[in-house]
């Protein structure tokens, strides 16, 4: 005997658009509560401890607000991250400053990665959870970068003088950049090199940990390839800065252990290179798309093949080992056509 649906007060179900981004942000979230819970396991600092445990209160009422949305449509919750996954008595891995950085790093993506998913979703509810999203995200963005700066751990963008007037493009060299004199870098430009320099620093940082951490030899090889991709994004950026005659960005200090005991599990570490990598694809592929200089351009496109083939070993050894969660799918009609 079928059991009788539910009624409803109303009945809009969840478009594609929803679901995917619901499900895709509870697949993070249930990672960054991992994360965040060993780190403050281990955090000392009284200053970033408030911080750490705001972040975690918001993750968990991300997660718990997201399975009533799927709950409420019999939809399956995703598997996500769990206690599984980390291991709370490992040794600290990061020193407390990472913490920051990674509250800084999380949050400054999620500004980014929240505004788009609001934009895709029209059924109110889920799009009032991600306008709540864009603005807890954005707080703590601040508190993380105000922290930083009364730290003095934070790296500033580089400055650049006023223009005197206003002004239009008059040469069509200006897209040029290969052949012959350059034009100096313009104030979009200089932000995107910035901010894929430190974005590839945090990436560099969160592989060492790993590399150093892992076991499984072929797992080890393939965490410091991706963080020799990281490395190489982060000369080649500070090298253009140089050739302009602005200063390189450096890293400000160490903020690995010399802990050699895994606080993670192996699916965790290569599902958070996998974010990584599609994090770095989308980046890069936006600085692409604002370059006005032809040499800025093809250097992108590089390193979007590069880091794309490096993303595809990492999702086949995902699906290898049986790791990667598979986002919903629609019907196979042409399936159901020929049963």
């Amino acid at each position: 005997m079928s059991r009788k649906p539910k009624v409803k007060p109303t009945n809009i179900e969840l478009s594609c658009t929803e679901i995917g981004g619901l499900w895709g942000i509870y697949l993070q979230e249930s990672m960054t509560l991992c994360f965040l819970t060993y780190l403050r396991q281990h955090l000392q600092d009284g200053q970033i401890v408030p911080l750490a445990d705001e972040a975690l209160q918001i993750s968990k009422s991300r997660l718990e607000k997201i399975k009533k949305f799927f709950e409420a449509e019999n939809f399956p919750i995703p598997a996500g991250f769990s206690e599984g996954d980390v291991n709370l008595t490992a040794p600290p891995l990061f020193h407390d400053t990472f913490t920051l950085s990674f509250l800084y790093m999380m949050n400054r993506l999620g500004m980014i990665n929240y505004a788009f998913t609001a934009s895709n979703n029209v059924r109110l509810d889920v799009l009032d959870f991600f306008n709540e999203c864009i603005h807890t995200t954005t707080e703590m963005f601040g508190k993380a970068v105000r922290m930083m700066l009364e730290k003095g751990v934070y790296d500033r963008p580089p400055k650049m003088n006023y223009p005197q007037k206003v002004e239009f493009v008059e040469k069509k060299s200006f897209l040029d950049g290969i052949l012959g004199a350059k034009r100096p870098l313009n104030a979009i430009e200089l932000s995107e090199i910035f901010f894929n320099i430190e974005r590839n620093y945090f990436s560099v940082i969160v592989m060492l940990g790993f590399a150093q951490v892992m076991e499984d030899k072929k797992l080890k090889e393939h965490i410091i390839r991706g963080k020799k991709i990281s490395e190489s994004q982060i000369d080649l950026f500070n090298n253009l800065l140089m050739q302009e005659d602005l200063l390189g960005t450096v890293p400000i200090s160490m903020e690995v252990t010399g802990s050699t005991v895994a606080p993670f599990s192996d699916k965790f570490i290569l599902s958070m290179l996998n974010i990584l990598n599609s994090v770095d694809i989308f980046l890069i592929s936006h600085a692409m798309s604002l370059s006005m200089r032809i040499d800025l351009t093809v250097q992108y496109a590089k390193i979007i093949a590069k880091v794309m083939a490096y993303s595809k070993d990492t999702f086949d050894i995902m699906v290898e080992r049986s790791w990667l969660e598979q986002p919903p799918l629609t019907i196979d009609r042409k399936q159901l056509l020929q049963t």
